[in-house]
């Protein structure tokens, strides 16, 4: 027997200074059986950062060939196409292939240092590809944020990106380990 997804809610307003957008979104988010808080709220938070009125969720981790995350043009082809975690080198070249940008949000301590020693060098070559790196301090914080339906509010201003719950604010410090080429 299959296991089926856990919906959560989250009304979600952005203040983005740093590219002059200011918008809310009223977001379905399906957490997968596998899937745990913490790499929800990371995926959630990468909405927020690559927040545009034509970026969705994709179906991640229920479909090989589908990124976390993707904005599409009006023509079908992939703008953004966004991952979280520890993506294999092989999809992050293939997602290199097909979208305009990929952005990767790495996280997971001594394991995403590890990965990223080893797929560095071979990423140093695709010019349209962002990665950044999130410590266990941030995204265990953005855990604590969980809540079945969610009003939450995203600041960014200067890099930084606070994301506020009712009770809680967490400061998302994200270390970028490669920067698109151009």
């Amino acid at each position: 027997m299959a296991f089926k997804a856990t919906i959560f809610k989250a009304d979600l307003q952005i203040a983005d200074m740093d590219r002059h957008y200011y918008a809310s979104h009223v977001l379905t988010i399906a957490q997968h059986p596998s899937e745990t808080d913490e790499r929800m709220m990371v995926r959630l938070m990468a909405f927020a950062h690559r927040a545009h009125e034509r970026l969705v969720f994709a179906r991640g981790l229920s479909e090989a060939d589908e990124p976390d995350l993707w904005q599409k043009d009006l023509t079908g082809d992939i703008e953004q196409w966004v991952d979280v975690g520890l993506p294999d080198e092989r999809r992050i070249f293939k997602a290199s292939g097909r979208a305009r940008h990929v952005t990767i949000y790495a996280y997971g301590g001594r394991a995403a240092a590890l990965w990223w020693s080893a797929t560095s060098p071979k990423l140093a070559r695709l010019k349209n590809v962002t990665v950044f790196n999130l410590s266990p301090t941030v995204t265990q914080a953005l855990a604590s944020l969980v809540q079945r339906n969610m009003k939450l509010g995203c600041t960014i201003e200067d890099g930084t990106l606070w994301l506020n719950g009712e009770s809680e604010s967490v400061q998302v410090v994200m270390e970028m380990l490669q920067a698109e080429a151009g």
